[in-house]
């Protein structure tokens, strides 16, 4: 029986009361002596490091700590509520929710492909090697597929479904993972796929269980450890990257989790632990992160793009202080700048990886994500990344059990309410979503518009005690 996150713990920190009921019992579940030993052994076993990695930039710290108990987060949920009683939403914002993401899906399925794809024939910046165009759709198909699974009442029918598995499993037949993975994208195209097979597996179980555990395995061996030479001390240690230059990175690691979450994998495997290290090393929290950026730094518990080979941070590029920190003024300590997505991205990652409110990680997230709360930017990035960032906030606040944020000025946000309200001002008259911003392909509207429904999904869940 799956276990649930500490709601209760998080109220008291925010302050408020935003669960009306009692929440569920929690359970600990210790993490395996093995796990633990491997974590935080200095041994050196002797393997030579990864040539993708220059030896000269790699940053060495001291050994982490691994938990030794966890919890489980909430369990996932593949499918959205049937009932606005399952849900904690007004009668309008489910009415609205529900309106907009049937006239997402339908724009989505008016532009899926005769092959059953999205963004075919697109090529996506960080891919460099054939087939790059095949690792972009199937990634943004996965996707879509995970959609249109998640809300088989809206769809205007289940077609888009079917020719979304059929696009999917065409491509893993030509191509297989490692074949996708040469394009640069091997962690995105295996954390998507994993996400829409899981949900499609909910539908039809097993559903594709075959391709689902191969996904699984990829994403286990892609993990940056010892297996390629990296040591826990090693500063590119438990993380996932783009395959065309390696470097690990909060936004591929966070992907990955997200996948294994969906896939039910428990917090207390040694890849969810692994991938706890990386995270903490991306925090900028001098009390649990020893490296000199986030030691120099604002210590305000968000997160920065990556702490690989010294770190570096888009937030600190759109600051004029240099994505690597390289530009500071004169004299100032080298340290790096937090921004939401990412913030996002570690808070949901810390509760998948089993830690709960009264972690010292945990408390400090919930912090910055109070002192920045909004809906119309992604903080520290203004338009860039925008829909990625309000993907990653549903997400992270409905495994968190929160319904509420509290800002400073006591003010509080409902955040499914003004996600809602926010995503219905934004969607086009065609039904679909598209940023004015072109980082990150989001001025692509195919996949502005899933990242949208699948935000919006995550508002129409069932909630914590309805489960």
């Amino acid at each position: 029986m799956h276990m649930f996150f500490r709601t209760a713990i998080i109220v008291s920190l925010l302050g408020q009361s935003s669960i009306a009921s009692e929440p569920p019992t929690t359970e600990s579940k210790t993490v395996p002596e093995h796990v633990r030993q491997t974590i935080e052994s200095t041994s050196d076993d002797g393997r030579p490091l990864d040539p993708r990695i220059n030896v000269e930039k790699i940053t060495e710290l001291p050994v982490p700590t691994v938990p030794v108990t966890v919890v489980f987060p909430t369990a996932p949920v593949h499918r959205i509520a049937t009932d606005r009683s399952e849900t904690p939403l007004d009668e309008a914002s489910w009415t609205t929710a529900r309106l907009i993401t049937r006239r997402g899906l339908g724009w989505l399925e008016s532009t899926q492909s005769r092959r059953g794809g999205w963004m075919e024939g697109a090529e996506v910046v960080a891919t460099d090697q054939p087939p790059r165009e095949a690792a972009a759709a199937v990634a943004v198909t996965g996707l879509g597929l995970k959609a249109f699974a998640q809300a088989p009442s809206l769809a205007e029918s289940p077609e888009a479904v079917t020719r979304a598995l059929g696009f999917i499993r065409a491509a893993l037949e030509e191509y297989g993972f490692d074949g996708l993975a040469a394009a640069g994208l091997g962690n995105y195209v295996a954390s998507s796929v994993t996400m829409g097979l899981a949900a499609y597996g909910s539908l039809s179980d097993p559903g594709d269980s075959q391709s689902l555990g191969d996904a699984v395995t990829f994403l286990r061996t892609n993990q940056w450890d010892r297996a390629e030479g990296v040591t826990p001390k090693q500063d590119w240690y438990g993380g996932a990257g783009y395959g065309s230059h390696g470097r690990p990175d909060l936004s591929n690691t966070q992907m990955m989790l997200d996948a294994l979450y969906d896939a039910g994998v428990s917090p207390d495997e040694p890849v969810v632990q692994k991938a706890l290290v990386f995270l903490t090393r991306t925090q900028n929290l001098k009390a649990t992160n020893p490296a000199a950026w986030a030691q120099a730094g604002t210590d305000d518990g968000g997160f920065i793009y990556t702490p690989a080979n010294d770190g570096e941070s888009f937030g600190s590029a759109v600051a004029g202080e240099g994505r690597y920190g390289e530009t500071m003024p004169e004299g100032a300590a080298r340290s790096l700048r937090s921004y939401g997505s990412m913030t996002y991205a570690g808070f949901k990652s810390l509760l998948y990886a089993g830690l709960t409110a009264d972690d010292p990680r945990v408390a400090a997230a919930i912090g910055w994500i109070q002192r920045h709360w909004t809906l119309k930017e992604n903080p520290g990035l203004g338009g860039q990344g925008l829909y990625y960032y309000l993907h990653a906030m549903a997400r992270a606040l409905r495994a968190s059990g929160l319904d509420e944020i509290q800002a400073p000025d006591g003010t509080n946000h409902d955040w499914r309410r003004e996600l809602i309200s926010m995503l219905f001002e934004l969607q086009r008259e065609n039904g679909s979503w598209q940023n004015e911003e072109d980082r990150w392909e989001e001025s692509r509207p195919e996949l502005a518009t899933i990242y949208a429904i699948l935000a919006l999904e995550e508002t129409l869940k069932p909630t914590l005690d309805v489960e």
